[in-house]
């Protein structure tokens, strides 16, 4: 339980950062606590929803919300989880565990190498 306690408390800095504490938090319960990769990604979701309604209380105090930008994404991100979570629950997990583990790959190059 430590690992997990450990990994609660990083992935929501991570995510109170605006970063995304699922790129830590997934890895961690499938490689270490040994839970299926929907599983994981299904905990993921419940997990983002109170750390993320903190960092946005505290990010709306700082007047750090462009409202009209945040409408338009919203409403296209609602569009794209229903697609992706149809998605998701269609294909095998060994199959999202490597889908998911290419785009960090993708992501981590990208950072790296952007200037």
């Amino acid at each position: 339980m430590v690992i997990a306690v450990l990994a609660g408390i990083l992935s929501g800095i991570i995510s109170g950062m605006g970063i995304g504490g699922g790129a830590l938090l997934i890895p961690v319960l499938v490689f270490w606590l040994k839970v299926d990769q929907h599983v994981a990604q299904s905990i993921n979701l419940i997990y983002f929803i109170p750390t993320a309604v903190m960092a946005l209380i505290i990010h709306i105090k700082h007047k750090r919300i462009d409202a009209k930008i945040a409408a338009i994404i919203v409403v296209f991100g609602v569009m794209g989880a229903f697609l992706g979570s149809n998605l998701a629950v269609s294909v095998p997990s060994n199959i999202l565990r490597r889908m998911f583990g290419v785009f960090l790959f993708i992501m981590g190059i990208y950072e790296f190498f952007k200037k």
